[in-house]
């Protein structure tokens, strides 16, 4: 990017280049309270990442920052400047509808209260975690009401993590993603257990060790990134490309927690490299939206890391680390078990065919939280009775129900949409992809990945948010967000793995 100091927009990016390194501070912070931070850190921490998120947040709403926003020079549409103007006034006029008291108040409530959730999932205890969610719900709102909306309150928070988005959008593909699926999944047979290799035990150094092998065919690089153990994975960039962080989580007698969060991890984790470097530390680093960066995790873990033609050139180097676990499992029964499809409790555990009515039981249910239709005492009830209606199966404990994701303790209302739309754009860009480079598939079966890796690079990773997520798609696919080819990729899968019509 071009600009000096001494220019009008060289003085705005100076001055954006400070609140970013601001917010990798505290990227940063929060990296390491999910990882090797003492427990009685903990009120501390919610300090410190209160304090920095507040100086964050009042430098990019002072007026100095809308002063040279106002005063940059016009830049011709299209080139990277005018996308960095277009990303900064939109980032400035999202900020200054919120109070700071209230930024610094949202970052407080969350840090204190992500690690009782953590406690309360691990003992089982909502009631343990419910009034932190009160307090957490009560300021969710007033964000809303701070951004504004058109037609629904969700809109307003949905526009942080799938700028454009409407609920009623979103309204029209889950129910159209529901007619579609939920006749798929009665079908089903019931009482098969394909998964049994995968419950074995597994040693876990030798898990990680075959994980970070694959990520790095993928191509995650490791000397600008990391990975480390957490409660519930995540990849975390800390302002730019140049560190990309990932985490996962290991069990001992259960392969495929690890082994596909590593995969789906990493597959975040390519997009924030692949970012150009000359937007470190500007609006334009990071992935446009969270469903294009959702569309990356799915593409690498589903499409590339649960195919037949990936194992049929991985699997013999998984049975050597697992001899006595998959040394008698052939590689078809690997590849029907790391695919078996059956409702299921865990959103995160859950197959390609029911995962999204998992994130549709949390879309309905965030709305009426958000409406006040559902009040935080009757959720676990609530959640209990959707699991019935959709799945035909009631959780066991809050641990396997309400308290199973970190999300709502982050205060990320807003974000579980954009794991469908990710799934949708998964395959769309993949089948882009295939259509530009038909050797893909032969590749992969070879343990190749690099003109997969390299067509992402150029049609979406290198761009990084200097293109509105509509814009990407249409540039890399030729069209919108179309569900049709994620439909029926689904359907030709499982109808080939289970005989479904």
């Amino acid at each position: 990017m071009t600009g000096t100091s001494n220019s009008k927009l060289g003085r705005l990016r100076d001055r954006l280049k400070t609140i970013s390194d601001l917010s990798s501070a505290a990227s940063l912070l929060h990296w390491d309270q999910e990882t090797y931070m003492p427990q009685g850190g903990v009120p501390l921490r919610a300090e410190q990442l209160s304090t920095v998120s507040r100086m964050a947040h009042e430098m990019l709403v002072s007026t100095e920052t809308g002063r040279l926003l106002d005063a940059a020079e016009p830049q011709d549409p299209g080139t990277e400047g005018y996308a960095l103007l277009r990303r900064a006034r939109r980032n400035y006029d999202r900020a200054t509808k919120l109070p700071s008291r209230l930024v610094a108040e949202l970052s407080r409530t969350r840090s204190l209260a992500q690690p009782v959730w953590a406690r309360a999932r691990e003992e089982s205890d909502w009631e343990a975690f419910a009034p932190h969610l009160e307090s957490i719900l009560v300021l969710v709102r007033e964000s809303a009401e701070h951004f504004g909306y058109e037609e629904h309150p969700y809109d307003a928070l949905l526009d942080l993590y799938e700028p454009g988005t409407k609920t009623s959008l979103l309204r029209e593909m889950f129910d159209g993603l529901k007619a579609e699926l939920v006749p798929m999944i009665q079908k089903l047979p019931s009482g098969e257990d394909r998964s049994r290799p995968l419950h074995r035990t597994f040693d876990e150094e030798e898990q990680e060790a075959f994980g970070r092998k694959i990520i790095t065919a993928f191509g995650y690089d490791w000397t600008r990134g990391r990975q480390d153990r957490v409660v519930h994975p995540f990849c975390i960039t800390i302002g730019g490309p140049e560190d990309v962080r990932i985490t996962t989580r290991f069990e001992k007698a259960w392969l495929s927690p690890a082994l596909f969060a590593t995969m789906y991890e990493a597959g975040h984790a390519l997009y924030e490299q692949g970012v150009d470097p000359a937007y470190s530390r500007t609006p334009l680093a990071g992935g446009t939206s969270m469903g294009v960066h959702e569309s990356q995790s799915r593409l690498w873990e589903n499409l590339v890391g649960r195919s037949r033609d990936f194992w049929g050139h991985y699997y013999p180097g998984l049975q050597e680390s697992f001899p006595e676990a998959l040394g008698h499992i052939d590689v078809e029964n690997f590849y029907r078990a790391i695919n078996e499809a059956k409702p299921s409790e865990i959103r995160v555990e859950a197959d390609e065919l029911t995962y999204n009515v998992h994130v549709l039981l949390r879309f309905e249910l965030e709305i009426e939280l958000l409406d006040g239709g559902l009040s935080v005492a009757g959720l676990p009830d609530a959640w209990n009775a959707k699991m019935e209606e959709y799945l035909d199966l009631t959780p066991e404990s809050a641990a396997k129900g309400v308290l199973q994701d970190v999300h709502w303790s982050a205060g990320l209302f807003g974000y579980f949409p954009t794991y469908s739309i990710g799934n949708v754009l998964s395959v769309q860009l993949f089948e882009a992809a295939l259509s530009r480079h038909p050797e893909i598939t032969a590749q992969i079966g070879g343990g190749e990945f690099g003109t997969l890796l390299g067509w992402l690079q150029e049609n979406v990773y290198r761009h990084g948010s200097r293109y509105d997520p509509e814009d990407l798609i249409e540039r890399a696919t030729g069209g919108p967000l179309d569900a049709e080819p994620y439909l029926r990729y689904l359907k030709t899968k499982f109808g080939e793995l289970y005989g479904l019509a």
